[in-house]
């Protein structure tokens, strides 16, 4: 089995579900009292998000770059950035390492192809909508994004940030959710992308009538997968 290096914190509270997901999938494919091999190094979230606001990506980039190499050193032979937001300095962070960075933004899109959706509706932080970095990426696997209008998605970032990297779930939150939803089915997708680690938090498959892809469990069961590859 290969050991997998988490980069999470961002925020702890979607880390705890990858570390979960992880070794739940390890213990249903090998049973017994199997379970992974996972290094963890957590970042103080607070401090991630102060400089996101301040546009300072290539620090951010060097920050979690830095932190990958302790992890390949440590052992990792992969490395995961435990957030969508943060893969906007994954070619950074992939450039700094040996050990393969999993991007969350490829296993979600061989998920969606997988069902035959060609237009997702993408959820996520202001960073992960309206930048071009994960809408580009999804397209260069043939798949189309659309987002929310821009009162939504201010509504979509505040509650991440305000209330599910807290641990708050809201009823009227996820109302609202299921409401901006329904306006991106308006548009024609054929699925919904949950592109935000904290957003399956509130949101679940069974709450949408189309295809829900949960980036938090897409992105663990990929480690997995390759974790136990001979």
């Amino acid at each position: 089995m290969k050991t997998i290096g988490l980069l999470g914190g961002m925020s702890w509270e979607s880390t705890a579900e990858y570390y979960r997901i992880i070794n739940e999938l390890v213990s249903k494919k090998l049973g017994g009292l199997h379970s992974a091999k996972c290094l963890l190094y957590s970042f103080d979230f607070d401090e991630i998000t102060e400089k996101q606001k301040a546009g300072k990506w290539d620090e951010l980039g060097e920050i979690l770059g830095e932190m990958a190499v302790k992890l390949e050193k440590a052992g990792a032979d992969m490395i995961l950035i435990c957030t969508n937001t943060m893969h906007k300095v994954a070619d950074d962070v992939q450039g700094m390492i040996n050990v393969p960075l999993v991007s969350i933004i490829d296993a979600t899109a061989e998920e969606i192809k997988e069902k035959g959706v060609g237009k997702a509706g993408l959820l996520g932080t202001r960073f992960t909508m309206e930048d071009n970095f994960y809408r580009d990426g999804l397209e260069s696997h043939g798949i189309e994004a659309v987002i929310p209008e821009r009162d939504d998605r201010v509504f979509v970032h505040n509650v991440i940030f305000g209330e599910l990297c807290k641990g708050i779930i809201k009823k009227e939150s996820k109302k609202r959710f299921l409401e901006i939803i329904d306006s991106l089915l308006d548009q024609g997708a054929e699925g919904i992308i949950l592109g935000c680690t904290e957003i399956p938090l509130l949101i679940k498959q069974e709450d949408v009538e189309v295809p829900v892809f949960d980036t938090t469990y897409i992105h663990a069961k990929k480690a997995v997968e390759l974790a136990l590859k001979n």
